[in-house]
């Protein structure tokens, strides 16, 4: 989605996990759910969490206005 801040090195192909982030829980029932290899993508990542997405795997729509995301540290 070209955001300043989150690195997505596969430019959204899902298939690196460096734009790990977080949703806001009020969030999570909003997006749609995840996919397998989304999910597979996250399962090597460090931090994982309850409320962890991909955020490329996210499309941005108007409903999605204001999302409230936390970018997780990739260790760099």
């Amino acid at each position: 989605n070209g955001v300043e801040g989150i690195v997505a090195e596969c430019g959204g192909a899902c298939a690196c996990a460096t734009c790990h982030g977080y949703i806001a829980d009020s969030w999570l029932p909003r997006l749609k759910p995840m996919e397998e290899m989304e999910d597979a993508m996250l399962s090597a990542a460090t931090e994982r969490r309850a409320n962890s997405r991909l955020l490329c795997q996210i499309a941005l729509e108007p409903g999605l206005d204001g999302l409230e995301i936390t970018v997780a540290d990739n260790g760099d």
